[in-house]
């Protein structure tokens, strides 16, 4: 299954880029072998709209113009379910196993996602109560999505 994450905003160059970037290569070296590929990170520009809902919904428009067809939709949002590490390997490789070609990660901007894009979503996730910045939500997403691929092939990354 090819995974793509897509986000509001642009990364720039510097240590949260770095270290979000080392820990796709990771997964994008390590994936394959447990049928999961990184794909891409698609950014998308923050909407200069004077309120927010007009913002979420013109970055929504733009996200969907974006996401592969058909694609499983994952939305990080902070109404989401939250899942401990095996939780979320375990639905990575449900997703897997039903054949399921495409996955998209979202990352709204700062003022959320769009309900009507939240809504399409197969999967809403929250990273925790706290609020996150952006920068880190992209090192902590990759860094997941690395440590479900060693869960799922039993490599001793994880510990519990």
């Amino acid at each position: 299954m090819r995974i793509g994450i897509f986000a509001v905003g642009r990364l720039k160059a510097g240590p949260e880029k770095e270290l979000a970037s080392r820990y796709l290569e990771r997964f994008a070296k390590a994936g394959p072998a447990t049928g999961l590929e990184f794909t891409r990170t698609t950014e998308i520009a923050e909407s200069r709209a004077t309120n927010a809902a007009t913002r979420k919904r013109e970055e929504a428009v733009e996200l969907g113009k974006a996401l592969p067809a058909g694609s499983v939709l994952i939305v990080l949002d902070e109404h989401g379910k939250a899942l401990d590490s095996e939780q979320f390997a375990d639905l990575l490789g449900s997703y897997r196993d039903r054949g399921q070609r495409d996955m998209a990660i979202l990352i709204g901007g700062a003022d959320g996602v769009d309900h009507d894009l939240r809504d399409k979503a197969h999967t809403v996730l929250n990273l925790g109560r706290m609020t996150w910045p952006h920068q880190l939500v992209r090192i902590l997403i990759a860094e997941q999505l690395y440590r479900a691929v060693t869960i799922l092939s039993g490599h001793p990354y994880h510990r519990a």
